[in-house]
């Protein structure tokens, strides 16, 4: 026998104090301790103190507006890019872009406000009274759900929302005003297109210029059956807005005998058989590139729509919707080709469904 074998009743301690019967009856060695005793706080006691709070939080609302207005005022004053005079240097960070962290700042601080504004407001204002709750099987019964808006109510009532109306009309104005911060970067999605898609840089007198030798076309440089591109005189490559330019302005002539144009009238715009189109497919935008010479058809290799060049340049097949704009040519006293104006009708995919 062990000497835990040997040890009787009597020689267990004993339980004292009021719960000693308890704990010697369910075996439990913890007591409950429960709720300490509630003490309250300088601002449930002092209503001046209440008061000065109410000030604290109402000035952090404040701040967040006064943030979210530098946010919108940043990015209209300040301009994007590395160039001088746009940036600013930041101990360690070095020099750093003056928009972005003009707009990191006041949008950091204006969302930091409202946190710090609501974690002051429930830490001084707002009921801090811990109240026990049984647990209860998930399905909630009418007295539960009944009791759950009262201390909804109850809340309200505490926190004090309807009658601190200062802390709750600057908390509003917070809180309406954060999201014009993102309404503002709605500005950086791109570009507005204003009136750009109704004109290109063809003008009147612009000579055509060769896509691969950048030099002035003549008629006779187009011999019947071939297809070449061009692009207006005085775009290059080299030009910042290159793209853009000639996204809208890239045409291709072809040359065709002048009984093989079905359309009179598009044989009007041309000179001694030699048709000028724009290369963008009415469809998506892609370039035009592969051309058929005994049907004077065009493909676009996106998507296979058809156009057919000795008719207008009219959609034969594929899912394009409108024919090809046609640009007007003529010669120059010096017998170049030469722009008479611009597209009669605006390039580009689907612009009719998007105006």
């Amino acid at each position: 026998m062990t000497s835990q074998d040997n040890m009787s009743e009597e020689h267990l301690p004993e339980a004292h104090g009021a719960h000693g019967g308890e704990l010697a009856v369910h075996g439990d060695a913890f007591a409950d301790p429960g709720l300490p005793p509630h003490e309250h706080r300088r601002t449930d006691i002092d209503e001046h103190a209440a008061a000065r709070a109410e000030r604290q939080v109402a000035m952090w609302f404040l701040l967040s507006m006064v943030a979210t207005i530098g946010f919108i005022a940043s990015y209209v004053l300040f301009k994007p890019g590395p160039e001088t005079g746009n940036t600013v240097y930041i101990f360690p960070l070095g020099h750093i872009s003056r928009l972005n962290f003009s707009l990191g700042m006041t949008l950091g601080v204006s969302l930091f406000a409202i946190g710090a504004g609501a974690v002051h407001w429930a830490r001084t204002l707002m009921s801090d009274e811990e109240h026990i709750a049984e647990r209860h099987p998930i399905e909630a019964t009418p007295e539960v759900r009944e009791q759950v808006f009262a201390d909804f109510r109850q809340g309200a009532k505490e926190s004090g929302f309807g009658r601190r109306k200062l802390i709750r009309n600057t908390m509003i104005g917070a809180m309406a005003m954060v999201p014009l911060s993102a309404v503002v970067l709605f500005r950086d999605l791109g570009p507005l297109p204003e009136k750009k898609l109704d004109s290109t840089e063809w003008a009147k007198g612009k000579r055509l210029v060769n896509m691969n030798t950048n030099e002035p076309m003549k008629a006779s440089d187009i011999t019947v059956g071939s297809l070449t591109f061009a692009k207006p005189e005085g775009v290059e490559e080299s030009d910042e807005n290159f793209q853009e330019v000639i996204a809208k302005a890239a045409v291709m002539l072809v040359r065709m005998q002048p009984g093989d144009i079905k359309d009179k009238a598009s044989a009007g715009w041309g000179y001694e058989g030699v048709l000028c189109y724009s290369k963008i497919c009415t469809h998506v935008g892609c370039p035009i590139s592969l051309y058929e010479q005994q049907t004077h058809h065009v493909l676009c290799p996106c998507h296979q729509s058809t156009f057919d060049l000795s008719d207008g340049g009219r959609v034969i097949f594929g899912p394009a919707g409108h024919p090809l704009p046609q640009l007007q040519i003529s010669v120059n006293g010096d017998g170049y080709l030469e722009a008479l104006g611009d597209f009669s009708k605006p390039v580009g995919p689907g612009f009719w469904e998007r105006s």
